[in-house]
């Protein structure tokens, strides 16, 4: 299994590390969620105070400070690169195409109003047919492809109200 190369600290401060740096740590778990460690020949006393395994979330104290850290994986940066979000807190009413390809169907028509999650069309890109889903429950203001058109990367396919 690949260790993430990617934490977000109180949702500001983003830090890169390897699996080599993850091996060098010198760790000492002393039970109940807290940690001695050397790093950089300095010593760091660690205790994770909450942790949500399943979204990769905790809440840890380091010394004598409290950080909330956001473990992100090889997902979460792909999901990124794509311009998409987790959180409903990004407005998304334009709709692009995360890869090229071509347009196999198109499941929705102008005017019509759809539920977050809903397949607004598919998209076949390297002979795998990929959905996609509306962001947010919405209004479908403009379509700009059709059925068998092909599409490049970024290209806009769908306006949402």
């Amino acid at each position: 299994m690949k260790i993430p190369s990617k934490a977000l600290v109180n949702n500001i401060q983003e830090f890169s590390f390897s699996q080599n740096t993850i091996e060098g740590l010198n760790v000492v778990n002393h039970g109940n969620d807290s940690y001695h460690m050397l790093l950089d020949n300095e010593s760091i006393d660690a205790q994770i105070i909450n942790s949500d395994f399943f979204n990769r979330n905790y809440l840890i104290r380091i010394n004598s400070n409290v950080y909330e850290v956001k473990i992100q994986g090889e997902l979460d940066e792909l999901i990124k690169k794509m311009g998409y979000t987790a959180g409903t807190s990004k407005v998304v009413n334009l709709i692009k195409a995360p890869m090229p390809g071509i347009i196999l169907e198109i499941q929705v028509k102008k005017g019509q109003t759809v539920k977050e999650g809903e397949c607004l069309l598919i998209l076949e890109a390297m002979k795998m047919e990929n959905s996609i889903l509306s962001p947010k429950d919405a209004v479908i203001k403009e379509i700009h492809v059709t059925v068998g058109g092909t599409v490049d990367k970024n290209k806009l396919l769908i306006e949402l109200e």
